[in-house]
């Protein structure tokens, strides 16, 4: 049997970046990408490289290039860190595994060091590839915990739950990161969003990257830890905008949604060191009448858009600063 599974990109829709803040934030999962694992019994467990893993380069050029998008490592490390961690959940579970053995592979056209979550979304297809293959079943909640476990133990990635709670659990999905629920019992309060009644909404992202995300990250977790009031007020302010704007998507209040992603920004823009290119690619989209804000930690936008003729103004004007726009298509989920 071939097993295929997939976890799609997400985008913050509004809110912080949950990233060990307690705070809350609004996500959506979109098929326009996906991170795709193939998986297969065979004598030998095996993972294959793909295109991320090359070690045969055109020139001197390409690999410095490589380097620069990727690091020194590729999606192997990212397969071999779910499976090893699968491994060890099963193991103090006490949930025996049978003997067979497994070829996984992947694929994945998520854009790369765009915020929008392409690591864990080849660690989550994986995971589920796995769960399949051994027929283990694992709750939601605990799912995402330990796809972020994956990350920050094994890998020593910085890793927050909002990209794994939206790629388990797919559509739109309210998070309250409560400092007593993440504490007592292990996971927030998700609450899943109908996405039909969100306005238009448009995702673009830069085609020059030339950061990755994290540096965006500057030293807020440093300064949240500390105590710094700035830090601490832009995590309550992004909080309360989030209530805010989940009131908005159930009320159809279009406006007041669109105004409040522009904030959610512009707090950032007060706390964080942006780049002038991110900068000016929230500048154009708003320019152009759209709201925007960052899906992640930089390098794409998520706004609210009014008509057609809106969204290709904003196609014209994105694309003379290399910055590609789609409409994202909302996958999965369970409203009921």
């Amino acid at each position: 049997m071939i097993i295929k599974t997939k976890a799609c990109a997400r985008a913050a829709l509004i809110g912080n970046p949950s990233d060990g803040y307690f705070g809350k934030t609004i996500s959506f999962a979109f098929d326009n990408f996906t991170a795709n694992v193939t998986m297969y019994e065979t004598p030998d467990l095996e993972i294959m490289p793909t295109r991320r893993d090359d070690s045969v380069f055109k020139s001197i050029d390409a690999l410095a290039e490589d380097v620069r998008l990727f690091g020194y490592y590729g999606g192997i490390r990212l397969l071999k860190a779910a499976i090893k961690t699968f491994y060890d959940y099963t193991r103090k579970n006490g949930i025996l595994l049978d003997k067979r053995n497994f070829t996984v592979k992947y694929d994945s056209d998520i854009p790369n060091l765009v915020g929008l979550a392409g690591s864990s979304a080849i660690i989550t297809a994986c995971f589920r590839a796995l769960m399949t293959f051994y027929g283990v079943t694992i709750p939601k909640p605990e799912l995402a915990n330990i796809i972020r476990d994956t990350e920050q133990n094994e890998l020593r990635i910085t890793a927050g739950l909002q990209d794994r709670v939206i790629q388990v659990y797919e559509g739109l999905v309210y998070m309250n990161f409560d400092r007593n629920l993440i504490e007592t019992r292990g996971y927030g309060e998700y609450v899943p969003l109908d996405p039909s009644k969100l306005p238009p909404i448009y995702v673009a992202y830069r085609t020059d990257l030339s950061e990755i995300s994290d540096v965006f990250h500057n030293n807020i977790r440093a300064r949240f830890d500390a105590g710094d009031p700035e830090v601490v007020s832009a995590m309550k302010f992004w909080s309360s905008i989030t209530d805010e704007a989940r009131t908005c998507i159930e009320t159809g209040n279009k406006k007041r949604l669109s105004e409040l992603m522009n904030e959610n920004f512009d707090k950032r823009a007060s706390v964080y060191k942006l780049s002038e290119g991110n900068l000016r690619m929230v500048s154009t989209a708003r320019n152009c009448g759209a709201s925007a804000k960052f899906t992640g930690s930089g390098g794409a936008i998520v706004g609210v858009y009014e008509n057609e003729e809106m969204f290709s103004h904003l196609k014209q004007e994105l694309e003379k600063i290399s910055v590609k726009i789609i409409k994202p298509h909302i996958v999965g989920g369970d409203i009921h």
